[in-house]
């Protein structure tokens, strides 16, 4: 079995399989394709770019060209669904790379203290995912397992729910927790092409509080910031009462080191920043935004 991503592959134009074609894997199959790869992915019902997740017999015959394999599918009430129907041919396909895309959420609540990928998992709210995220480890020895933090880009970013009037600006004294520009992670799963497999945070530079993202989100469209909401306010569901319990702050240092990776927005200013040239308020301001 081949390991890593070999020069001699590329010659023959490389394919990645994705399963799970979501916000994140769609950045990284836009940036492959421009690279010249050829790209195939699936969801769940599938359409005319993209396969049928249960379609076995057009997936097997992918597996049996692909020259990298990736999975953005997270796990279900049953375990990991892409593991549970492909799993075994997984395990023998011929692929030279294989990625996993998990959560930070795996490492639970470490009290606001850095977590870096040797923190033990599973003992947070993220069960499934973190047994997910050792069945891939386990799959084969060619597996990169990726975990990400609060995922934001074009189209998807506190700018965007400030734009539409949907933002919450959550009073969590002392809570933080890390994020990552899309594009970010894209670059950092190509980055492993050519790196040893592993687990690896891919995170940016500065975790902060939601509030503060809120507020810069609020300063840079020049609108009045939303009123706090507190921890057991009511308005917050309890899946948001949940996540807000959590504090932790991601370490990246071991992303940068082996992948030679550093992400380009390396906190959340830099990112908020470039995408506030795309992003424009649908809603009137009534105040002058504060930071």
């Amino acid at each position: 079995m081949r390991h890593g991503f070999s020069p001699e592959t590329a010659v023959l134009m490389p394919h990645m399989l994705i399963f799970g074609l979501g916000y994140t894997a769609a950045a990284l199959a836009a940036q492959l394709s421009t690279a010249g790869w050829r790209v195939t992915a699936t969801r769940r019902v599938g359409d005319a770019a993209t396969l049928a997740f249960a379609d076995g017999e057009r997936i097997r015959a992918a597996l049996a060209t692909a020259t990298h394999v990736m999975s953005s599918v997270p796990p279900d009430d049953d375990g990991d669904p892409v593991l549970r129907l492909y799993g075994a041919d997984l395990a023998v396909a011929p692929a030279g790379w294989t990625g996993y895309l998990s959560s930070t959420g795996v490492y639970g609540d470490t009290g606001g203290a850095w977590v870096d990928e040797s923190a033990p998992i599973g003992g947070g709210r993220r069960s499934a995912r973190a047994s997910a995220d050792l069945a891939w480890q386990r799959l084969r020895d060619d597996v990169r397992v990726f975990r990400l933090p609060g995922i934001y880009g074009p189209g998807r970013s506190p700018l965007d729910r400030v734009a539409a009037g949907q933002a919450l600006r959550v009073a969590a004294p002392g809570q933080v927790f890390s994020r990552i520009h899309v594009d970010d992670i894209a670059r950092a799963v190509i980055a492993s092409f050519a790196a040893p497999p592993g687990v690896y945070n891919i995170a940016d530079d500065l975790p902060a509080p939601q509030e503060a993202v809120i507020l810069h989100a609020c300063a840079l469209l020049g609108l009045a910031p939303p009123a706090p909401v507190a921890i057991d306010d009511p308005a917050l569901s309890s899946a948001a009462r949940a996540f807000y319990s959590e504090n932790r702050r991601i370490a990246n240092a071991r992303a940068k080191r082996v992948l030679g990776w550093t992400p380009a927005y390396p906190d959340y200013r830099a990112g908020l920043r470039a995408l506030s040239a795309t992003t424009k308020p649908r809603i009137a301001s009534t105040a002058p935004a504060t930071e």
